[in-house]
């Protein structure tokens, strides 16, 4: 799901994705959320500005080594200069695995 207000997207936690310990690394965790806040507010933006992240915040509070993972971003906050997503990162059974914040600055001609 793609949209300048949501951005939703399921992917799968394998070992390919693990730090040594065999758990998700939180460098993928962090991938995803910015990934999903930058689309989201491009979408919402436009062809006005391009949006770049300068703050990546986030939050790890539940291990995960395998299975379907959702990631659901949110806006907080979407201005002329600069957008604020929420992204939190569910597992199977709805527990939050991780959730971040990421700040977008719009960049206009």
């Amino acid at each position: 799901e793609v949209s300048g207000d949501r951005v939703v997207a399921t992917w799968e936690a394998r070992p390919e994705l693990h730090q040594p310990y065999g758990i998700v690394h939180g460098g993928v965790h962090c991938s995803v959320i910015e990934t999903l806040a930058s689309i989201g507010a491009a979408m919402w933006v436009g062809e006005e500005a391009k949006v770049v992240g300068v703050n990546n915040n986030t939050d790890f509070y539940r291990a995960v080594r395998e299975g379907t993972l959702t990631s659901t971003a949110t806006p907080l906050h979407r201005g002329r200069s600069q957008q604020v997503w929420l992204v939190e990162t569910v597992d199977e059974r709805g527990k939050v695995a991780a959730r971040g914040q990421v700040r977008l600055q719009n960049l206009r001609d």
